[in-house]
């Protein structure tokens, strides 16, 4: 039997109808499985989870780690130390504040809402502009910031009311301490936004690290890359102080292991 032109007509679009809507039902479905798999990604269990796990490790082993993948230094300088010895890690939470002599009572106010919406496991990262002397933060920032579950704070210039700090744990690393105030000679310039802390570029949810040995700062996009090696570079070290012990010679345990 022979099909009208108009029929053969009619049939090829119905085909080609139909391999339009399965190319389209199909890309619906890769383009939903591939949101679910984003979405698991950047799930606050996950986050949670690689925090953690950020938390067991060494920062001069994530240095090390983070100089060997990306060939760049993420560490922030000597001057930068704890008020009190401290480990912590958490996701950035950046704030800048610009210098400027004001009389405006609201000048501040970006800084403190910025706390008053961070998450837990933040770390309350803060660029003073030549704030050597001016206390980024001081007792008060700093309750609200451990009521709300933040890992720690990492201040580009001074801090405060320290045994205060000292006295409810919240752990701060800062350039000094001073008694001063930014009141008046500071105001907000943003928060969320890329930041210089201490020589290092940080931007929001990056992964900062902090422990007796300094601040390293960790870009999100190489998170788990960076945790893996540091694992194993922690794992060689620490493996390495029997066979020292034991062999009473250093040569000896960077020989078996390769770890310095």
């Amino acid at each position: 039997m022979k099909l009208l032109p108009n029929a053969r007509l009619s049939t090829g679009r119905i085909c080609v109808f139909f391999s339009l809507l399965m190319l389209s039902v199909a890309g619906s479905l890769i383009m939903s499985k591939k949101l679910r798999a984003a979405a698991q990604q950047a799930s606050p269990k996950d986050d949670a989870a690689l925090i953690e796990a950020y938390r067991h490790v060494e920062v001069a082993s994530v240095s090390d780690a983070l100089e060997q993948v990306l060939g760049k230094k993420f560490y922030m300088t000597h001057r930068m130390r704890p008020i009190f010895t401290s480990k912590f890690a958490g996701f950035a939470l950046t704030v800048h504040l610009k210098k400027e002599e004001n009389n405006d009572p609201q000048a501040l106010n970006g800084m403190l809402s910025a706390i008053d919406e961070g998450a837990k496991n933040s770390v309350y990262v803060m660029e003073v502009d030549e704030g050597g002397d001016i206390a980024g933060m001081g007792g008060l920032m700093g309750t609200a910031m451990s009521v709300r579950n933040f890992s720690g704070a990492v201040i580009d210039g001074g801090v405060r009311d320290v045994a205060y700090l000292q006295k409810i744990g919240f752990p701060v690393f800062a350039t000094g301490i001073v008694p001063s105030t930014s009141v008046h000679h500071y105001r907000f310039a943003g928060a969320n936004v890329p930041v210089n802390c201490d020589g290092v570029p940080v931007r929001p949810g990056d992964i900062i690290v902090a422990d007796s040995d300094g601040v390293a700062v960790v870009p999100r996009e190489s998170a788990e890359k960076i945790l893996e090696l540091a694992k194993q570079l922690d794992f060689k070290e620490h493996s390495m102080y029997p066979i020292i012990e034991k062999t009473r010679s250093i040569v000896e345990g960077v020989r078996e292991l390769g770890r310095l």
